[in-house]
């Protein structure tokens, strides 16, 4: 069985790790993998370089052309997409061969085109995709509810690589870190993070850092200026070792405006840094609320503030947390465990290609 995986881009997102990781990680005796992607950051993490082709952005038809010929050349039998527009590119390809490929489709987030309409959208799935993966059952539900046909859809959560994102019990130390991690766009609503520092701007020895770069930059470097946090709120722009700079954080928070089900939640899990969380998506059915983080309902800088003083004043209750967080990671939401299912999409379809 020959297996071809298509990602848009190889820039830092939720997509693109998950792409990488597949990459990486994805062996089986009875499979071939090949990889296809537009460039980007995490370039350099591609493994099987001869395996790997690179897609021009925007160079559509060109793009097809390209993987035409890889699926003649290495009889593709299964294109699995990780967004919606290598769907599309799947689907093309399965007209331009002419063969009986199947097409598996792990969605990460919402679309522009369920947005636009559900029911084309949903309308789509049914009628070209074999396997939709979500990444949470609050997506496999809203997919459901949205028209897409159940015997379809399959939950597969993301995985964190436990070798990576090794458990760091913390040490009290002067400074109490609150820490976000995040591309800097207008979904991860880095203004609330802003905003709930400078609610806590009368603690001592509290420090307010952001990770990530984006759109966003300027803008949220403005709103610290004019609020006066320089001193303690810092942007350290792109981060190359996550595990790093999650593990030296005393808290991790997420202020997000909608989620799906985001990595650094189970990241923050696995190293055992507390996280405190906006409730969206499918975020509670990793993060169980008092017992493995917090869970906050709403855009609150009084409930976010809240949970950062008890976690600032109780560092037994911190441990206590980490310790179950990580316990939770292993058995649930483990690297191995999300490559081993999704080899399995891949196996149950080996006789009906």
């Amino acid at each position: 069985m020959n297996v071809l995986l298509l990602t848009d881009k190889l820039s830092f997102g939720g997509a693109e790790i998950y792409f990488c990781k597949l990459e990486n990680h994805l062996e089986h005796p009875d499979i071939n993998f090949y990889y296809a992607a537009g460039p980007g950051d995490l370039q350099n993490r591609i493994a099987n370089k001869d395996h790997y082709v690179e897609l021009k952005r925007d160079k559509h038809y060109g793009n097809l052309l390209k993987l035409r010929k890889v699926v003649k050349l290495n009889g593709i039998s299964i294109i699995h997409a990780n967004s919606l527009r290598m769907v599309m590119y799947g689907i093309a390809l399965k007209m331009m061969t002419r063969k009986p490929i199947k097409l598996l489709y792990t969605k990460h987030n919402i679309t522009w085109l369920e947005l636009k309409s559900r029911r084309i959208f949903s309308t789509i799935m049914n009628r070209f995709v074999d396997r939709i993966i979500t990444v949470s059952d609050f997506e496999k539900n809203s997919l459901l509810d949205s028209g897409v046909r159940k015997d379809i859809l399959k939950t597969i959560y993301n995985g964190v690589d436990l070798e990576q994102f090794i458990f760091r019990e913390k040490k009290e130390g002067q400074a109490f870190n609150v820490g976000a991690l995040a591309r800097l766009s207008e979904e991860k609503n880095l203004e609330f993070f802003i905003e709930i520092a400078r609610k806590c701007n009368g603690m001592k020895n509290v420090n307010f850092v952001i990770g990530g770069d984006g759109p966003e930059r300027n803008k949220l470097e403005t709103l610290i200026n004019r609020y006066g946090l320089s001193g303690n709120v810092k942007m350290l722009g792109s981060i190359n070792h996550p595990e790093k700079f999650i593990g030296d954080m005393d808290v991790m928070l997420l202020t997000s405006n909608r989620e799906v089900f985001p990595m650094v939640v189970l990241e923050s899990m696995a190293v055992g840094t507390p996280i405190i969380s906006i409730d969206r998506g499918g975020i509670s059915e990793a993060l169980l609320e008092g017992q493995t983080g917090y869970l906050v309902s709403e855009h609150s800088t009084e409930a976010f503030h809240e949970k950062i003083l008890t976690l600032f004043s109780d560092s037994s209750k911190q441990r206590e947390l980490s310790m179950k967080a990580r316990s939770r990671v292993e058995k649930e939401f483990s690297l191995k465990k999300m490559v081993d299912e999704t080899l399995q999409e891949y196996l149950e379809r080996k006789d009906i290609v």
